[in-house]
């Protein structure tokens, strides 16, 4: 078993391919490694957790808010603290939330209850060449994303031409000191230039030795008590970078031209919606980003999917209304609309 956990962060706005990346380093991953993989989603039901493809794979899921801010940081640390004394993987990688802030992961993977086992080693940066300059001009959370990235991905460069793909390049030249890029569609970038994938040593230390170096655990109680002080810091990140919300529709309709129907009405507001919805027999995977959209056959069978004709909208707090009245063309009921930081219904 390794004393050390090398940890990946995929970060990217909302849509902008972080979970097909994902599954390129998933079918690339050494055989001979244990991988964990957190999932963070900010709707109030996970749906890219279903979208990840593998077997076996060791899979947290953190929903309903950033794991980076107040919100869920509860839940995150408690994650990291189970793979600390229990899994003990030898690489993680963290797919953040399209909105999320990283720029206290550092210190987060430092804290004295994890032993020193996690060792940062990149953080990719997925970028939507299609919709960056929009999504950059509006929400903070890029510009956080760009800043404390290592490696910047432009992704979907046959749909953003090469001269917008040059003015990407040039944004997040301004915005960073020195960044590492690769033009690609589909996230597919060549992975064995990344060594902590593939060398990372297997060395196993002596049961003796492990058990000597290995720290107390926490009780319940005592792991509650320092997360309780840690968020009480008051140089601790407490609020997300951007004030978005998001709703969850279930729909019960039997064509997807009610679908198509609700997307062409979507106010654009509306940055992101996700869901796997079904068409008679057909699983399709319902895919919007600021303002495009697209229905594909889903790689899944019904079976494998838990949120089955649930679609999660992600948008600021005025979309919410004109999602409303864009699904009254259809057969759709509500769920909960979520603000993370209050983590309750509105």
């Amino acid at each position: 078993m390794n004393e050390t956990t090398t940890v990946l962060l995929i970060t990217g706005f909302l849509g902008s391919g972080k979970t097909t990346c994902l599954n390129r380093i998933i079918q690339h991953f050494p055989k001979d490694l244990k991988l964990t993989i957190l999932m963070n989603e900010f709707g109030e039901i996970g749906i890219d957790g279903t979208l990840v493809e593998g077997d076996d794979i060791d899979m947290m899921e953190i929903s309903r808010g950033s794991i980076f801010c107040v919100c869920v940081k509860t839940d995150f640390i408690k994650g990291l603290y189970a793979l600390n004394a229990k899994i003990k993987p030898d690489v993680l990688i963290i797919e953040s939330t399209g909105v999320a802030n990283p720029s206290d992961l550092k210190r987060d993977l430092q804290l004295p209850i994890f032993d020193n086992r996690f060792v940062f080693a990149e953080q990719f940066c997925i970028i939507d060449a299609a919709h960056f300059l929009e999504a950059f001009a509006t929400f903070a959370s890029v510009e956080k994303q760009l800043a404390t990235s290592t490696v910047f991905i432009i992704n979907k460069t046959d749909l953003a031409g090469k001269e917008l793909t040059e003015k990407v390049k040039q944004a997040v030249r301004e915005n960073h000191p020195d960044p590492r890029f690769f033009e690609t569609t589909f996230s597919d970038i060549p992975l064995d230039s990344f060594p902590f994938l593939s060398d990372k040593s297997k060395e196993s230390p002596d049961s003796d030795q492990e058990a000597a170096s290995s720290p107390a655990t926490l009780s319940s109680d005592e792991l509650d008590a320092f997360i309780s002080d840690l968020l009480d810091q008051p140089d601790f990140e407490t609020t997300p970078p951007d004030q978005l919300v998001s709703v969850t529709y279930t729909w019960h309709g039997d064509t997807f031209d009610e679908i198509r129907t609700m997307a062409k009405q979507l106010p654009a507001s509306v940055v992101r919606a996700k869901g796997f919805v079904r068409e008679k027999d057909a699983v399709h995977l319902f895919s919007y980003v600021m303002g495009d959209w697209t229905i594909e056959p889903a790689a899944k069978d019904a079976s494998e999917i838990k949120h089955l004709n649930m679609v999660v909208f992600i948008g600021e707090i005025e979309a919410m209304d004109g999602i409303a009245k864009a699904v009254t063309s259809g057969n759709w009921s509500a769920r909960a609309v979520f603000q993370p930081m209050d983590l309750k219904p509105l």
